[in-house]
């Protein structure tokens, strides 16, 4: 559900748009406003699971995050379904760390631990692979209220199979809440979503957006101190230590910016400047995220003759060569051209997830998974709404919409090769795995 309602949004946004009157910025922020609170709330999410159990707050962020879709579908104006939308990303929040430290604690052996986080990145891709086209049919057909709908049933049958078939988690009610900490990690990611999104509009030089990098600045630089005096510590400082574990969390932001700002501008360029329909821009899109069906798994099971890191800087690689390649195939390209090129930068991002993810969720603490599985996906999070952020930005600021878009193509594709370059460093070989 929660990366369905990342991809699947990205087909509906534009007739969302024009049936709300909403403006480029307004778009953005019904696609980043989720990711923003998503994002943003992951450490608290995180903490709260490794504190009270990750089952109970998995269930307790599935029952928000099927309310809020209720409230998104009801939404009469755009205020109302951002505002949803916000709290759709709290949902979510609650439910991600929860199910990677679910998987670590059904499987402690590493080699099945690989398998499992490979079938949760491949489930994770049948998602975004059925995103655009799901989204495409329900938009083109009933309407686009229900691709927040169909989350309803889907969180219903989710709770009821977790309570049947997940065994209680451990708690650990020692481990204290870090407000200040939480407060300081979302106000960082809220005031650097609202300063690229705003930069389009108003440009660098304006108050409201000097001020927002201001504070993500501050924000950011506040949680380090934090974090350095506190007792019991959100994040302790000897996870970030750890090349492990801030390496293959800056992966994870690195490829989440590449692929969902592709995934962003290209839906927008395939319906705005193309004039596909929202289904022929979902079809559209297939080719980039079906190969993320298969590839978590197939690297799932390659890492037991390899090791994770030869896959993830293959994959990152592979990923740059493809996003390369849409820039090379000029300002206004044949829809044949770009076909290539979205198959390798899909193939190449779900290739390296379940590599990085496992060097994060390996290096965990006892006692920490649901703490590494929510610095992971904040930093993943905060990479797609960056990404998404940055690529509106650039769409609306370059001399020409095809300019526009091979930039952001090309900032892209140096974001996955700057991710090949730290797997290098910090994904573990093989050996030191074991």
């Amino acid at each position: 559900m929660v990366i369905l309602d990342v991809t699947i949004i990205n087909v509906a946004v534009p007739v969302i748009g024009h049936d709300l009157s909403a403006s480029l910025p307004a778009i953005q922020w019904i696609t980043d406003g989720y990711t923003m609170v998503f994002a943003g709330l992951l450490m608290t999410g995180g903490t709260l699971g490794d504190r009270l159990g990750n089952r109970r707050i998995f269930c307790v962020g599935v029952g928000v995050f099927i309310a809020s879709s209720a409230a998104c579908a009801l939404a009469q104006n755009t205020p109302a379904l951002v505002a949803a939308r916000l709290l759709e990303g709290l949902g979510a929040s609650l439910i991600v760390p929860g199910s990677l430290a679910l998987l670590q604690q059904a499987y402690p052996d590493k080699i099945s631990r690989a398998r499992a986080f490979g079938l949760w990145g491949s489930l994770a891709g049948i998602a975004a692979s059925a995103g655009p086209l799901l989204g495409g049919l329900i938009v083109s057909t009933v309407g686009w209220r229900w691709v927040f709908l169909i989350n309803v049933p889907v969180g219903i049958v989710c709770i009821a199979l977790t309570l049947r078939l997940v065994s209680r988690s451990p708690r650990h009610p020692a481990r204290a809440l870090d407000w200040p900490a939480q407060l300081a990690v979302v106000t960082a990611v809220a005031a650097l979503t609202a300063t690229l999104n705003e930069f389009g509009r108003r440009g660098w030089s304006d108050p409201f957006v000097l001020a927002g990098a201001g504070l993500t600045v501050l924000a950011t630089a506040a949680f380090a101190v934090r974090e350095r005096l506190a007792r019991s510590p959100a994040l302790p400082l000897g996870m970030l230590r750890s090349r492990a574990t801030s390496g293959g969390a800056a992966i994870g932001l690195l490829f989440n910016f590449a692929f969902y700002g592709m995934v962003f501008t290209a839906s927008l360029d395939f319906q705005h400047q193309r004039g596909y329909s929202a289904i022929d821009a979902g079809a559209a899109l297939f080719p980039a995220v079906a190969m993320t069906m298969f590839a978590s798994a197939l690297s799932g099971r390659l890492s037991r003759r390899t090791g994770h890191r030869p896959l993830v800087i293959s994959g990152m690689l592979l990923a740059a060569m493809g996003l390369a390649g849409w820039v090379a195939a000029g300002d206004d390209p044949a829809y044949p051209l770009l076909v290539a090129p979205m198959m390798a930068a899909g193939f190449g991002t779900s290739f390296a997830l379940t590599g990085s993810t496992a060097t994060v969720m390996g290096a965990a603490p006892t006692g920490y998974s649901g703490t590494a599985s929510a610095l992971f996906n904040t930093a993943r999070q905060i990479g797609s709404a960056t990404g998404v952020a940055l690529g509106g930005t650039l769409l609306a600021t370059a001399a020409g919409y095809g300019a526009g878009l091979r930039t952001s193509m090309a900032v892209g594709a140096l974001a996955y090769l700057a991710a090949a370059g730290l797997a290098w460093r910090c994904v573990p070989r093989k050996t030191e795995e074991r």
